[in-house]
Parts: C-alpha cells; structure tokens; sequence
C-alpha cells in the first residue's frame, strides 16, 4: 500500500520572529499520524511571495497533501490568497457564499462590515471554499491531479474545526490510507551509542514495513517502532513479537513503554508492593521530590524528605558523623550511606535515598570536579551506591542526578 505523505506550511514572520509559537504543526501531526499520513516535512515560511510560491512548488514535489497555516487576514502583509490564486494561475473574486457568510458573522455580533473585511471573501476561483463557522477566513481545497493543497487559519482553534469537520473526512475519502502503528519501548541507564550496539542484529533484521527510531532525552533513550500496513492487529501482533526478541537483549535496561515515564513506573511499583519511600537529598535540592510528588496518589508510598544542603544541616538535623564528614566529604560514598540509611531510619520508611554531589559550577576540587555525585539506596537487606560522572552544567546536574535515583529505586527493589 501507497505510503501518503504530507507536508505542513505555516506561513507569517511573527513565527519566525518567535513571536508566536506554533503549536498548529504539532497538532495537525498527530491527528494525521492516526488516519494513516505520515509527515515528512514542517516548514515556517515568512510573509514574502517569491518564498511562499517556491515552498508551494517544493511542498508538490515531495508531499501528495500540503497543510497550509496563516496567511489569511484582511491586511497587506497576509499573501497566502493571493500567492494560492497565482500558484494555481486563477483570480481572486468574491466567493457569494462567503461573503454571506462573513456578513453574518458581523450582524450576529453587532459590528459593522468594513470593505477590509469584505476582502475575506475574496477567494481564488480554483480552489473550493471551506466554511469556517469560528471566523472570518474561509479555508481552501484545491485539487491539483493526485495531490491536495490546503489552506486554513492560523488561529488554532478554527485551525482545529475544520481539520476535524471537512479536511480529515475528506483526505479519508480521496485517499486509500494506510495503518500506522507505534510502539515505543523506555529504556533507562543506557547511552543511545551503546544501545544501538547491542540491538544492531536485532534492529537489521526488522522488516522493511517497520522502521525503528532512537528518541534520546533527559537520561534515557525511548526506542520508538512504526509500522504501516493495512491490518491493525496484524502489526500489533508483528511488534509485540520484535519486542519480545529485544527484551532478550536488553532486558535490564527497559522500563516501561508508551508515554509513563521513570516517576511513574517507579510510584506504581512501590505502590503495588506496600512500600513507603523517604529521601535525603542535598545537590538535587528539593528536584527528586518534586518529581515523585508530580504523581497523583504519590502520599500513599512517600513519606518525605529531607535537604541537608549544608555540613552542619547533614550533622545536626540529618546525623552524618562528623568524623565522616572530616574525613571523607560530603560528597563520598561513606557520606551517602549514612544519608540514605539515616533517612530512612528518621522516617521509618521500608527504603531510603540520598544524593550529595557538585552540581557546579563551583565548589570543584581535583579530585572531585564539577558533575561528581553520589546516590544511594537503602532497605533493610541492603544499600546500594553508585558513583556519577555528569556534566558541567548545574540544572542538568540536577536532573540527571534525579532520574538516575529512580532509576537505582527501579534496579534495587525487593522481588
């Protein structure tokens, strides 16, 4: 089956100028990606003619569906018609319908049509109006042989009502649409360079039917496999196979699947085993708590935390001997297992975590420099410790350090 494919335009400086985030793109994605349409290109365009016709012509040659966004207001910088009318060699006139349409739009909200607003009507004859029941700018189909061309507003939500109600209908019909499938596999602990390696036999044995894409962020790596063909159940069936052959291969590294992230994975198992969870944590500062307590019903496993961000908070509140602290630092593997096991003794928690490092991008030492941090896990068979190597930068110090303590919670449970 004909793989269809798609390309999304937004037209208007204030994009490029970040004045105006679009958020129009993203969404028009996801709702193509469910009835089958695969995106391959998103372009911004700013408010100038000779670049908007060369973005219509390069759109054609490697898209069958163009989604146009912006563009279509009443003032002189708004080109998309008269650029639409030239590109498919056609005059703008007024269009009877629409202009009865804008004409009420104003009587029902007691405003006056100016000759500006009249000029919404004004439509390129080749293209078919598309009744817009939220504005004043009508959308446009054009048909151009086996390709469409699509204009709409960019206002978001009038965007989004004419998606739902005419274009999406309307793609399903002039196109046979192919089933696309994701699975996204979670893994954590693992570098993207390092995985790839261990699945490479794996991911070139893939069908060709089914594409695999690495989906790298904030210490871990999402494994992402799309599939498209006619039959639903059919490339269920196929990736529930493929994943079950990579779980062989990196088991230990694979945390959950689709959107649920590490937080969550982690608040569900303590939940579902009856264990309470305590933290002293210094260099993430109040972030690992944040991040468990982002999940709703987090109070039937978490108890608290503690921030002994200072040496005499870590002696006086906490309970780190001094002599620990003396000989070794606050920042050493003897001072983290103090940490997590006094935490957890305080709280009488079933397990307890600590973090102590430098987050940058002072307090280095040569043989402690900026990104060393430590993180411990704590039950009453046993505490784990680990050692980290992270970067210069202070929040992503932070970060990393917080999901890297979930991660340790995830690998240390009991059972």
């Amino acid at each position: 089956m004909k793989k269809i494919l798609a390309e999304l335009l937004t037209i208007g400086d204030e994009i490029l100028y970040g004045q105006i985030v679009d958020t129009n793109a993203q969404w028009m994605s996801i709702e193509l990606d469910k009835i089958g349409i695969k995106v391959v290109r998103k372009t911004t365009v700013g408010d100038v003619e000779s670049e908007i016709l060369t973005a219509f012509e390069e759109a054609e040659k490697r898209a069958d569906v163009i989604l146009i966004t912006g563009g279509l207001g009443p003032t002189s910088d708004d080109l998309t018609k008269p650029c639409l009318a030239k590109y498919f060699n056609c005059n703008l006139a007024i269009n009877a319908e629409a202009l009865a349409e804008v004409t009420e739009f104003f009587k029902s909200r007691g405003r006056e049509l100016t000759e500006l607003n009249r000029q919404q009507a004004a439509l390129p004859t080749a293209c078919q109006k598309i009744t817009n029941v939220l504005g004043t700018a009508p959308g446009m189909w054009f048909d151009k042989g086996d390709k469409v061309f699509m204009s709409m507003p960019g206002v978001p939500h009038e965007m989004k009502k004419i998606m739902t109600d005419h274009v999406i209908p309307r793609l399903g019909k002039k196109f046979e649409l192919p089933v696309i499938h994701h699975k996204v596999i979670r893994t954590i602990g693992i570098g993207e360079s390092m995985l790839a390696e261990k699945i490479a036999a794996w991911e070139n044995a893939l069908p060709s039917h089914i594409k695999l894409a690495y989906l790298p962020s904030l210490g871990e790596v999402k494994l992402r496999l799309t599939g498209f063909g006619s039959s639903l159940a059919q490339l269920e069936s196929e990736t529930t196979e493929l994943v079950e052959k990579l779980k062989a291969l990196v088991s230990p590294y694979i945390y959950g699947y689709g959107e649920t992230p590490i937080e969550v994975v982690v608040g569900e198992t303590l939940r579902s085993r009856k264990l309470t969870l305590s933290i002293a944590e210094s260099c993430t500062g109040g972030y690992l708590s944040h991040l468990i307590t982002s999940v709703p019903g987090s109070s039937e496993y978490f108890l608290g935390t503690m921030i002994p961000y200072a040496y005499e908070i870590k002696m006086r509140q906490l309970g780190v001997k001094p002599e620990t602290l003396e000989k070794f630092g606050a920042v050493s593997e003897p001072t983290i297992i103090e940490m997590a096991n006094i935490v957890r003794a305080k709280f009488s928690t079933d397990i307890g975590v600590a973090t102590s490092g430098i987050a940058g991008p002072g307090g280095a030492t040569p043989d402690k420099p900026v990104g060393t941090v430590w993180i411990a896990y704590s039950d009453k068979y046993q505490t784990v410790t680990k050692k980290l190597q992270l970067t210069k930068d202070r929040m992503l110090n932070i970060r990393l350090a917080s999901i890297a303590v979930l991660n340790i919670i995830r690998q240390s449970l009991p059972g």
